[in-house]
């Protein structure tokens, strides 16, 4: 390798200069830098360490401009803060990185107006494809995809006849396995705690699918049972304490997710009802640490990592497809996990014995 002059560390180096100081053709260092995999190791550890070296950064901006690849992938999700968000981007990150492109990740704060704003950037810096999650978002945003006619999956919620190409499981079903389950534990006095439907899919989804089931088995749901929160563990345990104080009070509660069922245990502790003997708590997700939860905590699975990674492959599909009119509607399996935060209700044990 031949050695950096001082004159030549004062000049921005290129992708002549680095190959003149691996000694390899430009076309080489190219190679070593699009399609890696193509290249001797031995060549290709050389050049790399003359990148390394020179602090050579390519302009992937003039590659766009002249119609080239820039290996980098948009993905936008209502929040990082959430363990199951966090598990889908790191699978989903770690799945094109080995594929050799590079993730950007934006997020919007269940702003649909916000992501709109968030696309616009990720495509000014023409990423390859893009990944949104849910099926909910704003007409600008739409009519963004539409126009710009870069590869898009939607991840998070499956629809057969979606108009956009998705990955993600069902969340009707998961919201009727969940009301299902507490229907074949006697439950008749129930509660439900969701954050806010609108603009929200996902919940929607699952909400308006257990709704259907209670009343289908004759489940009258007392208004005052019914309460919305943020994705907030403080929030819903502040809402769930005000829902629990009193005598008149659920048997059960089906919450939106584990974040919120999570809340709903600890506002239960605190007034002291016993879980799952007084009340029993069920949450849609199955998080990080909902199973080392004290009572752990029964909830319908969201398999996160083989969600973000599914999508991960997909979408490395699609980019090679260069089809914008390529489609795809992908189901994950949910499942029920069945743990200590629920039990057959007081009435029906009474019953029983």
């Amino acid at each position: 390798m031949k050695k950096i002059s001082v004159e030549n560390l004062m000049i921005k180096p290129d992708i002549v200069f680095v190959a003149n100081l691996a000694g390899v053709s430009p076309a080489t260092v190219s190679r070593v830098m699009n399609h890696p995999d193509l290249v001797h190791p031995a060549t290709r550890k050389k050049v790399e360490l003359a990148i390394e070296k020179s602090g050579y950064i390519r302009n992937r901006a003039a590659q766009a401009m002249h119609g080239k690849r820039s290996a980098t992938i948009g993905l936008v999700v209502p929040t990082v803060a959430n363990t199951i968000f966090a598990e889908v981007v790191q699978a989903f990150n770690d799945t094109v990185s080995e594929q050799g492109f590079t993730l950007l990740l934006a997020s919007h704060g269940y702003d649909l107006e916000t992501e709109y704003r968030l696309v616009r950037k990720l495509l000014e810096h023409r990423v390859d494809a893009l990944a949104v999650v849910g099926l909910d978002h704003s007409a600008g945003t739409f009519r963004l995809i539409a126009e710009q006619r870069v590869p898009l999956l939607a991840l998070w919620n499956y629809l057969p006849d979606s108009a956009l190409p998705c990955i993600g499981v069902d969340n009707r079903e998961a919201g009727r396995m969940a009301a299902e389950h507490l229907i074949a534990l006697g439950h008749r006095r129930i509660g439900m705690v969701f954050p806010t439907t609108f603009d929200n899919d996902r919940a929607r989804d699952r909400k308006t699918a257990a709704t259907a089931v209670f009343r289908a088995a004759g489940i009258v749901l007392q208004d005052r049972w019914q309460v919305e929160v943020p994705y907030s563990i403080a929030q819903a345990k502040a809402a769930c304490l005000e829902l629990l104080a009193g005598q008149d009070r659920p048997s059960a509660l089906l919450c939106g997710n584990d974040v919120i069922a999570q809340g709903a245990i600890y506002a239960a502790a605190r007034l002291g009802i016993a879980i799952p003997t007084t009340l029993s708590v069920i949450g849609i997700g199955d998080f990080a640490g909902s199973a080392q939860m004290e009572p752990a905590l029964t909830t319908v699975r969201i398999p996160a990592q083989k969600l973000g990674a599914t999508a991960g492959r997909e979408i490395i599909t699609m980019i090679g497809k260069s089809d914008p009119n390529y489609m795809v509607h992908s189901r994950i399996e949910l499942e029920l996990i069945m743990r200590s935060s629920t039990a057959i209700a007081v009435e029906l044990s009474e019953s029983i014995l």
